[in-house]
């Protein structure tokens, strides 16, 4: 058999007291361990990166000032007026119409051509006489052949009546002698008399009725030559050459009427350019002077009343011209509607403005029917505390701005006067000239910080 070795015996701990060690020296005093101390400058950088932590926190959330954009309160001119647009029309107009019917020349006038007073502007042409028909021109002919022998008729009378007077002349004479020598009563002689003074008056007669009917065949003739047909010759009478004839050959004179202007000014409008018949009142031209010119503004009817008498209006009809001043006139008691941009419907009042020429703004180069834009002041004051519209803030039923007061936004109460579209007027408040109030403030608080935002 093999023996195994015997096992090496455990090694003593080291701590551990010898068994065979006294008592005593087994309890040994407890000897404190040696405490070592961090540097003064880690402290210090602990320190500070903790406050550097916590301004870090702050920043981020902390509310930031609010970027602002500040406009002045001043004292100056305050204006209360109505804006709208309108335009300028002549004071007085004047149509030019045909007085009678008749052919019309074409017209030499062009639109803004100036005219004169008494200047012929148009002329009119007798008018053209219609076609015959075969039927008319049938009549025609007949009514010559009747007017023909009515002269005839007209000479065989007065032919009658002249020897019936020479028969009255002759009785008169023998009755006469007779009446000398008394053989015969007077009473005969002046039945003589009489009976030769009717046979006078019967020839008068028979002469005005030949030339009558001399006259009414010479209108019968001409109104058959008119067609082109030749009228066929007259009878003569055995008694017929004693007497004028009437003038049947003579052309009709063919002379045209002048119409003239009324005025000085220009041509407006044509209304016929070319030639042709017209009836009577017809418009032919518009006339007017261009420098009587009026503006007609049409404003509400709720902002018509506003306006006093004689108020001062302003009249732009673009950037680049000077205004041109006017005074309302006279306002048109009457409204109209009117359908605005928005298809609202407004009543509306026209009011007649005269404007003012001046050196600085003439009315050379204006027309009938410029569109202008008007402002109408109604009030009016030199020395008013004011502050930009876009500075209100409402508040309940009344009115408060945002004052910069130090970085501060400060919630000012006023009261206004009156208000336009650019400043308002102050009345009573807290806010002196050079203050300075936010432009278009957004939600602010009061005591809130605000930057101002600088362009």
């Amino acid at each position: 058999m093999n023996e195994q070795p015997p096992s090496p015996a455990p090694a003593a701990a080291p701590n551990a007291p010898a068994s065979n060690a006294p008592a005593s020296a087994l309890v040994s005093p407890q000897v404190p361990a040696k405490r070592t101390h961090r540097p003064l400058w880690q402290a210090v950088a602990w320190a500070l990166s903790g406050l550097g932590v916590a301004a870090g926190l702050w920043w981020a959330f902390a509310p930031q000032p609010v970027m602002v954009t500040l406009a002045e309160v001043t004292l100056g001119p305050f204006e209360q007026s109505i804006e709208e647009d309108g335009q300028l029309r002549l004071k007085q107009r004047y149509l030019v119409a045909a007085p009678v019917g008749g052919h019309l020349l074409r017209p030499q006038l062009q639109v803004g051509d100036p005219v004169q007073m008494h200047q012929t502007v148009a002329q009119l042409a007798p008018m053209v006489s219609p076609m015959i028909d075969p039927r008319q021109l049938a009549v025609l002919r007949q009514r010559v052949g009747r007017d023909q022998a009515s002269l005839q008729a007209a000479s065989a009378r007065l032919q009658q009546v002249q020897t019936a007077l020479d028969q009255a002349r002759l009785h008169t004479h023998r009755t006469a002698q007779l009446a000398q020598q008394d053989f015969v009563a007077p009473a005969a002689l002046d039945q003589a008399q009489l009976t030769e003074r009717a046979a006078e008056q019967a020839l008068q007669a028979g002469r005005a009725e030949l030339k009558a009917a001399q006259f009414s065949l010479a209108e019968s003739e001409a109104a058959l030559r008119q067609s082109g047909t030749t009228p066929p010759p007259v009878t003569p009478s055995a008694h017929a050459s004693d007497h004028s004839p009437a003038q049947t050959t003579a052309p009709a004179s063919s002379g045209l009427l002048a119409i003239t202007s009324p005025v000085n000014g220009r041509v407006l409008q044509v209304h016929q350019s070319s030639a042709g018949p017209v009836t009577a009142g017809q418009s032919l031209l518009t006339l007017g002077d261009l420098s009587e010119l009026e503006a007609v503004i049409d404003v509400l009817s709720a902002d018509a009343r506003l306006i006093p008498p004689g108020a001062t209006v302003s009249l732009t009809l673009s950037t680049a011209d000077r205004p041109l001043r006017g005074r309302v006139r006279h306002m048109e008691p009457i409204a109209f509607t009117k359908i605005s941009a928005l298809g609202i419907e407004e009543q509306r009042v026209n009011v007649l403005v005269d404007l003012l020429p001046t050196p600085a703004s003439p009315l050379q180069g204006l027309g009938d029917g410029f569109r202008v834009e008007a402002r109408i002041v109604l009030e009016r004051t030199d020395q008013a505390l004011r502050v930009p519209t876009g500075t209100l803030v409402r508040d309940g039923t009344q009115w408060r701005v945002w004052q910069f007061d130090q970085g501060r936004a400060r919630a000012r109460q006023v009261v206004l006067k009156d208000r336009n579209a650019e400043h308002a007027w102050i009345d009573t408040g807290p806010l002196q000239a050079g203050d300075q109030v936010v432009l278009y403030p957004a939600p602010l608080r009061d005591g809130q910080r605000i930057q101002i935002r600088h362009p």
